[in-house]
Order: structure tokens, then C-alpha cells, then sequence
């Protein structure tokens, strides 16, 4: 059986990248076997197709050296958080057991992204209950952590990870996905500034990467406190 060390699990293909692509790129050269979780095929999307979605969503999995990527094929534009959507994540989770589960941010302009956010950490608890699909032993992930690109509006990063050496890797996982962001100045959570879309991933993630004083980052939220042990390996400088 495939396990992996991280999961992200998102709303729509191209949320994965878009949201923690830098990241995943990074664990997996760190040796860190990652998944990605697709919700829905993007079935409701403006521009492209399921299909085209599809073979994007799959080539850029190669270009994050992501080991797994799967799709539940809930219905586009409307996931519900009910009884049966948690026992079909909290399966996966169960079957892959991830250590770390990254979700989209709590609060999104999409009715999916925040949707989906509440379901997996409520999938992550199901699925550390025993009597939950017991073909799979019970699985409850250490850390949930909600991905906060383009959502900075609503909560402060608790941390951003340094994608500076990845960046460019994320943004050819990002262009896998002709069909949707050729040509745009908006996508999922990325609102208009004017500039190509392409652009503004960019700013955005150099803005991030300013936080940790670094050239590009990706931030995460997680309601629990940071734990420290060595005040003398703390980063950033505070002037």
C-alpha cells in the first residue's frame, strides 16, 4: 500500500499548485514522499474542460514530483460537508496516512474553498474514529495546516515556508494549466490587479517570501501555537 508523508487536499485541480505548490515541490526534494487530493473534476469551470483539467492536473503532478494524486469526483461548485463527503476523505486519509494534511484557507471567495476547508479538518478527525470504515485501520493526521495564498486578508500566516530555490518549479506546475490561466488576470483566490495572472503569483509570493526575508514564500495558518524548544534557532530578523 502507497502511503505519503503529506497530503494536500483541494477543492479543484489547480488549487494544490496554486495554494502550496512551492511547498510540495520542496518536500518532495527534501525526500518527503507528497500527495495531492483532488475534490472535484472542474467540471464547472469557465474555461476548459474535465478532461483537459485532467491531463493538466496530471502533468503538473510530475513537474511537483508528487507520488499520488487522486480524485473523488464530488460534484464542482457543489461540495457539501455532510456524513458522506467526510467518510469518503477521511477513507483516503485513512489508506495514504499522511502525517500533515494541508487545506485551503478557512475563508475563500469560492463556496468550495471554504467548504472544503471545514470538511477536511472535520475528515481528519473521522477519520481516527474505529468504526469508521473499518476495512482501513484508523488514521488522524498530526498537523492540519490551511494555506493562506491570496487569503492573507482574513488571518495573519502563523509561518511561511521558503519556496525561493522552488518557485519556478511551482509556476511550471501553474502553467500545465493552459486551458484555465493562459491569458487570465484572475483564478480561484487570485484576485485582478490588471497584470497577467502569471504575474501576480509571482508578486504574491514574493511578497510572502518578504515576511521570512527571503525572495519567495508560501504561507500557512494553524490554530494551534507553535511549539519552540531552541530560542537560538529561531529565524528572522525582528530589525
Amino acid at each position: 500500500m502507497s502511503t505519503v508523508d503529506v497530503l494536500a487536499i483541494f477543492a479543484h485541480r489547480d488549487d494544490a499548485e496554486l495554494n502550496a505548490g512551492g511547498t510540495l515541490a520542496k518536500l518532495g526534494r527534501q525526500g518527503r514522499r507528497t500527495g495531492i487530493l483532488d475534490l472535484t473534476q472542474g467540471e464547472m469551470g469557465t474555461r476548459g474542460s474535465a478532461a483537459t483539467r485532467a491531463a493538466e492536473s496530471a502533468q503538473a503532478a510530475k513537474v511537483l514530483g508528487v507520488a499520488v494524486r487522486e480524485n473523488l469526483e464530488l460534484p464542482d461548485a457543489g461540495i457539501t460537508n455532510t456524513p458522506e463527503t467526510r467518510r469518503a476523505v477521511a477513507t483516503v486519509i485513512r489508506r495514504l496516512k499522511p502525517r500533515v494534511v494541508i487545506a485551503p484557507a478557512r475563508n475563500g471567495r469560492h463556496p468550495d474553498h471554504h467548504v472544503t476547508a471545514q470538511l477536511v479538518r472535520d475528515a481528519c478527525f473521522v477519520a481516527g474514529l474505529a468504526k469508521i470504515e473499518p476495512e482501513h485501520p484508523p488514521h488522524r493526521p498530526l498537523k492540519l495546516l490551511h494555506a493562506l495564498s491570496f487569503r492573507e486578508d482574513h488571518e495573519k500566516p502563523t509561518f511561511v515556508v521558503d519556496v525561493s530555490d522552488e518557485f519556478e518549479t511551482k509556476l511550471a506546475a501553474i502553467r500545465c494549466y493552459a486551458s484555465q490561466f493562459d491569458g487570465a488576470i484572475q483564478g480561484g483566490e487570485v484576485f485582478p490587479n490588471g497584470e497577467p495572472l502569471y504575474d501576480i503569483i509571482r508578486h504574491q509570493a514574493a511578497h510572502y517570501g518578504s515576511l521570512i526575508r527571503c525572495r519567495y514564500g508560501e504561507p500557512f495558518y494553524t490554530a494551534e501555537t507553535m511549539r519552540v524548544d531552541d530560542l537560538m534557532a529561531l529565524e528572522v530578523s525582528s530589525l
